[in-house]
């Protein structure tokens, strides 16, 4: 508590809205959108990478979350106030640190990956900033940050190099999805365990189940995709990239916002990132290669 109390001490308007917009590289909106356009539109291996980097680390940080069940530092000390703006993305308990997961994830990816070493060293710089804006908000532990950081930072490191470059190997291919999908049960055994023996409220199971049933979709879709579907990136021309974007976020927000009379409990919050992901990984593939896909 000793740093997040000096850090409250020299906030001020300017430094409150600065870090406010660094921590929004952290959430979940700017992960999914940039997710999509590299994915759909400008390198697939490297939104492979992306993508299994966030979801096991995910996984690794939300069953984390629920396991060691660290409360927030205001609920800790409750004469302690962070940047009030902060608190209402702040869900779920402190350790570790979710958002400092997303962006490590979504920016460490996109350095390994570049060649520029200029760009590499914004990106991760960018990545450790978001961390240290949780610690200036005051919804972290320093703790809560190394931690997401070094996890985040090893799976990026293990799935660069077993992902592999090129679909050649059926058995080969399952060695990824099969670590998601088991880690993925892993975490949704621990939430049936805790919300079943009533040892945590629902609500602070909610992240780790969105986790789960997303990293359960992303899984199966990779396989597919990969195997089965095999699109490409390119198009005819820039406006069709454009407008191959614009109709491929349309279809995730009709699915975030369609699949909601699956409810707000565990199971439909689950099944509701489960579809989402399912129609980035393997519906528009293959509207994309049917419809956009140069030929």
């Amino acid at each position: 508590m000793d740093i997040l109390w000096s850090l409250e001490g020299i906030r001020t308007p300017f430094w409150n809205s600065f870090f406010e917009l660094i921590t929004r590289f952290g959430e979940e909106t700017i992960l999914i959108v940039v997710f999509c356009i590299v994915f759909w539109s400008i390198n697939k291996r490297m939104g492979y990478v992306m993508g299994v980097s966030f979801f096991l680390s995910s996984l690794f940080v939300q069953g984390m979350k629920i396991i060691f069940r660290i409360p927030r530092p205001w609920v800790v000390d409750p004469n302690f106030a962070p940047v009030q703006t902060a608190v209402s993305e702040a869900t779920g308990y402190a350790f570790p640190s979710g958002h400092t997961q997303n962006a490590a994830a979504l920016l460490g990816s996109l350095g390994a990956l570049i060649k520029q070493n200029i760009v590499k060293v914004i990106l991760f710089l960018l990545a450790i900033l978001v961390a240290f804006s949780r610690l200036y908000l005051g919804v972290h532990y320093l703790s809560d940050v190394v931690v997401s950081l070094l996890v985040t930072f090893t799976i990026i490191f293990f799935t660069c190099k077993v992902l592999p470059t090129e679909t050649k190997n059926k058995k080969r291919e399952l060695i990824l999805p099969i670590i998601v999908l088991a880690i993925a049960a892993i975490v949704i055994i621990i939430i049936a365990y805790l919300y079943h023996n009533e040892i945590t409220e629902a609500r602070q199971l909610r992240d780790s189940s969105r986790a789960a049933g997303a990293a359960i979709g992303f899984a199966i879709g990779m396989y597919i995709e990969r195997i089965y579907i095999q699109f490409s990136t390119k198009t005819k021309s820039f406006l069709h990239q454009i407008i191959k974007i614009i109709i491929g976020i349309a279809g995730v927000l009709a699915f975030q916002e369609g699949f909601r009379i699956l409810g707000d409990g565990l199971i439909g919050d689950s099944a509701r990132y489960f579809f989402i992901v399912i129609w980035i990984a393997i519906i528009y593939p293959l509207i994309i290669k049917k419809f956009f896909q140069l030929r």
